[in-house]
């Protein structure tokens, strides 16, 4: 497994057209991933709802014709979900907006910008069984 913390390979990579019609297929995908980590139904909801979120903040910031990747990073009952798309605009982040709002409440270590041509989404779901025994709060 790759350490999501440091510089290293994705465990998994999707590069789909940054478009609202891939979402779901980015939302599916993260879903899938999360059972496989024995998440619990609740769990793979709350990352659903993450997930729809983080593409309603970073499809709109695309430019045209270009692609979102979204990497996934395997943790001990986690995964850290990385959304990134070609951005020459560099937006901020309306921390103000109901996309920011949900899935900061709903993701651990959320972050969102602007940098070198690229914008990007990041944040950490964690297992409720993960959180149960090791005491860290969702």
């Amino acid at each position: 497994m790759a350490d999501h913390n440091g510089g290293s390979r994705a465990d998994v990579e999707l590069r789909l057209p940054a478009e609202g019609a891939y979402a779901t297929i980015v939302r599916t995908t993260a879903a899938g991933l999360a059972a496989r980590l024995d998440f619990t139904i609740d769990d793979i909801e709350d990352l659903r709802i993450a997930i729809g979120e983080a593409t309603a903040l970073a499809i709109p910031a695309a430019d045209p014709g270009t692609d979102l990747v979204s990497s996934f990073f395997f943790g001990h009952g986690s995964l850290t979900v990385t959304l990134e798309v070609e951005s020459m605009d560099e937006p901020a982040l309306d921390t103000e907006s109901f996309a920011w709002q949900v899935l900061d409440t709903m993701a651990q270590d959320a972050s969102a910008g602007a940098e070198d041509g690229r914008f990007r989404v990041r944040f950490t779901v964690t297992s409720q069984v993960a959180a149960g025994m090791t005491g860290v709060e969702r």
